[in-house]
């Protein structure tokens, strides 16, 4: 796979935990948190690695106060977290799920991108019903 992301491997020790009416709200409000760019791009930046909050909106081209209030709610829903140094904050991924978060919605768009579908979606599809 030579566009970036690594795609997940089958016999990977992730636990595959599944979708339910209690968790389902949770799951909901983390993929609308990832669903805006600016808030992607603060992911993206960090999953460089640490930086402080006035350089990552430099780095993202936002203004401190905007940048603020996007690490606020990233914060809030566990996907970064800021540790002061000084009169600082320095922000950090929350830790590996994050980024492979990041890495899989890149990953799809660029399957999309390039026309790509994996083997095993492709074999899960639901076989037409013949007509007699």
């Amino acid at each position: 796979m030579g566009h970036g992301a690594k795609p997940p491997e089958s016999g990977s020790a992730v636990p595959r935990t599944r979708l339910t009416a209690q968790n389902a709200p949770k799951v909901a409000e983390t993929l609308q948190a990832l669903a805006t760019p600016s808030r992607l791009l603060i992911l993206a930046r960090l999953r460089e690695g640490p930086c402080a909050a006035t350089e990552l909106a430099a780095a993202v081209g936002m203004e401190q106060s905007a940048c603020s209030h996007q690490l606020r709610v990233l914060r809030t829903l566990g996907l970064v977290t800021g540790t002061r140094r000084g009169r600082s904050v320095v922000y950090a991924l929350h830790d590996d799920h994050v980024a492979e978060l990041l890495d899989q919605a890149l990953y799809h768009v660029e399957h999309l991108r390039l026309g790509l579908t994996d083997a095993r979606a492709g074999a899960a599809a639901p076989a037409a019903a013949s007509s007699p």
